[in-house]
């Protein structure tokens, strides 16, 4: 049988480069049914004494699941031929698999960028926002050290915009905030 002549590095590789390429079809076929990359989660339930909060950076992302299976799927296959074209040589094909990956890996982290402001631009004048108030969804930290969300609904649109604050204190979730200014890419923040 044809893969049990392989080697173990290029089975490795063979199983790596199947699963992720399978995994990657799932998640193509997923997001063309509008099923894929959601990340709504809804829970019902009671934790007596038990106070949480959460950070979120709006941020690039590049270690997301697309990102990874993209490492692995493209890594895995180059890794393979590699590993097929150069027999004996251990470490060729492990830095053309981890390089080829790490492209995929950051390819991916741009497109999903891209999207990500092709998603938020649509008519919305960004300039009318201001003097808007809204609802902060992921909590802010202070004086921008990092980023937060606000929820509103404006121009007939629900909008979820990255937001900052000058204020010295950690603008917690649920709060009313009233926007003073939009930047490029996010809002900054005063609390109501």
């Amino acid at each position: 049988m044809w893969f049990e002549s392989l080697s173990t590095s290029e089975k490795i590789y063979f199983i790596i480069a199947v699963v992720a390429s399978i995994l990657l079809v799932i998640q193509i076929v997923l997001m063309l049914f509008s099923l894929g990359g959601a990340s709504d989660m809804d829970f019902d339930g009671d934790f007596d004494g038990v106070d949480g909060d959460m950070d979120a950076d709006g941020g690039l992302s590049f270690f997301t699941i697309k990102g990874m299976t993209a490492f692995f799927a493209l890594g895995g296959w180059c890794g393979f031929a590699a590993a097929m074209g150069l027999p004996g040589n251990i470490w060729a094909p492990i830095l053309i698999a981890v390089a080829t990956g790490t492209v995929a890996l950051l390819g991916v982290g741009f497109a999903m960028r891209g999207i990500a402001k092709m998603q938020c631009s649509g008519n919305i004048v960004k300039h009318k926002l201001v003097g808007q108030s809204a609802t902060v969804y992921v909590s802010i930290p202070e004086s921008r050290k990092g980023r937060g969300k606000i929820v509103l609904t404006a121009q007939d649109t629900y909008l979820e915009i990255d937001a900052m604050t000058d204020d010295e204190e950690r603008i917690p979730v649920d709060t009313r905030v009233k926007i003073v200014e939009y930047n490029e890419d996010f809002a900054l923040v005063e609390r109501l």
